[in-house]
């Protein structure tokens, strides 16, 4: 089976995403996360970015309402399959 290129949208419920994404680690895909907005400064979320950032899992932020869309829609034309929260 071929590997597949995973991305994760944080948009809603954002620590929720990233441990989903965590979870999509166990695969042998490749998992990569866009945060769009601010990510609340909690346990959890600083638990999740912490496993992602052991497993090497890309997470990009975008604090920035302008530069969301571009960016979004590059991060899923390069996608396989597509997960938005």
């Amino acid at each position: 089976m071929a590997t597949k290129n995973i991305l994760m949208i944080a948009q809603q419920k954002k620590v929720e995403a990233l441990r989903m994404a965590t979870g999509l680690t166990l695969l042998d895909d490749k998992v990569s996360v866009l945060v769009c907005g601010v990510l609340q400064d909690s346990a959890d979320a600083s638990e999740q970015l912490e496993a992602l950032a052991f497993s090497d899992v890309p997470v990009t932020q975008l604090d920035k309402p302008d530069d969301i869309p571009r960016a979004m829609a590059q991060a899923i034309s390069q996608a396989d399959v597509v997960y938005i929260l």
